[in-house]
């Protein structure tokens, strides 16, 4: 669902990533960890299209960013980690104008915005201005726009910052069920307790570099992903 072959992306003389190559399968939930400023969100950001990158490849269900950026765009979604949103508009308007660049039916959309805001509990603020929003609000608002055209691949940016426990308790379920589904989640996270439970596979970026990928067993062994992230942020000092 996700193939990242060779990705080099710099600014200036600066490489913020260098060389990183790593693969996600549908049914796969990969945590992406790393200190601030390891390479993560340009990483994420080349993968959505975002920012281009000089050397490397990134093809989203067999479809080239570079090449077929359209098509890659159809199948992945993706949620900043400080969503920026039409706060003119009301959550309903924001959520069908996203529906509409997606040329999603009004059936589905209505059943899709009905199912997520319910779980979200912003079902009776919907008709209020984004502006009015809290920063919990609108994280859900920008996951339940992400979900709605029932996207292959998910790309989370530090996705449970800022949400309430019930909210994260409900993401975490619902990633699970997706990738059940066959998505595949590509997501960055400072909590690795979060990571360790929740993910299928694991990378870790130092510098630009990938200096681990794999299952959460083959990277964590008997110990916590806690323990062997910093054993592997020593070993490659």
């Amino acid at each position: 669902m996700l193939r990242i072959e060779h990705l080099t992306k710099s600014f200036g003389t600066k490489k913020a990533v260098d060389d990183l190559s790593l693969e996600i399968k549908p049914g796969e939930i990969c945590g992406f960890i790393g200190h601030n400023g390891a390479g993560k969100t340009t990483t994420i950001k080349s993968v959505c299209g975002i920012l281009q990158f000089e050397e490397g490849e990134i093809y989203v269900n067999g479809h080239s960013v570079k090449a077929d950026p359209i098509a890659c765009k159809r199948d992945l979604a993706y949620i900043p980690d400080n969503p920026d949103l039409y706060e003119f508009l009301s959550g309903i308007k924001y959520l069908n104008f996203i529906a509409d660049v997606f040329g999603i039916g009004e059936k589905e959309r209505e059943e899709r915005i009905h199912r997520y805001a319910d779980m979200f509990e912003l079902t009776g603020d919907l008709a209020q201005p984004i502006s009015a929003y809290s920063h919990g609000m609108k994280q859900k608002l920008a996951l339940i726009s992400a979900l709605i055209h029932d996207p292959k691949l998910i790309i989370l940016d530090e996705p449970f910052v800022g949400l309430d426990p019930t909210a994260s308790f409900k993401l975490k379920k619902l990633m699970r069920e997706l990738c059940d589904k066959g998505a595949a989640i590509f997501f960055s996270t400072h909590v690795l307790e979060v990571a360790e439970k929740l993910c299928d596979k694991v990378a870790v970026i130092k510098n630009g570099r990938l200096i681990a990928f794999g299952t959460m067993e083959e990277i964590k062994g008997d110990t916590s992903l806690e323990s062997a992230f910093f054993g592997l942020e020593e070993q490659n000092g």
